[in-house]
């Protein structure tokens, strides 16, 4: 029986389940000069190389959303505890 591998690529993508050590996980994680988007440690795909600036706004922008989606907003709570609007449309 053949040893499948545990890296490569398949159909553009790539994949790697080697047993990540402390040093690979941090490394994949922080390229310098290379661009947004690196392959993962471990695992299926690509993730944020976080030593590029782009990478900052993805995560900045994920927050407010989550924030947002949250309910984060005081107001927002005052509104929901007022009654329906009925809307009339001919």
């Amino acid at each position: 029986m053949t040893d499948k591998p545990q890296s490569g690529e398949i159909f553009g993508v790539p994949y790697n389940f080697d047993r990540p050590s402390l040093k690979r996980l941090l490394s994949a994680y922080w390229q310098p000069g290379e661009s947004m988007l690196v392959e993962k440690p471990f695992g299926v795909g690509y993730t944020l190389n976080l030593a590029n600036w782009r990478s900052w706004i993805v995560l900045a922008t994920a927050g407010v959303l989550l924030y947002q989606e949250t309910g984060g907003d005081d107001d927002h709570e005052a509104a929901s505890d007022e009654e329906p609007v009925e809307v009339i449309v001919d």
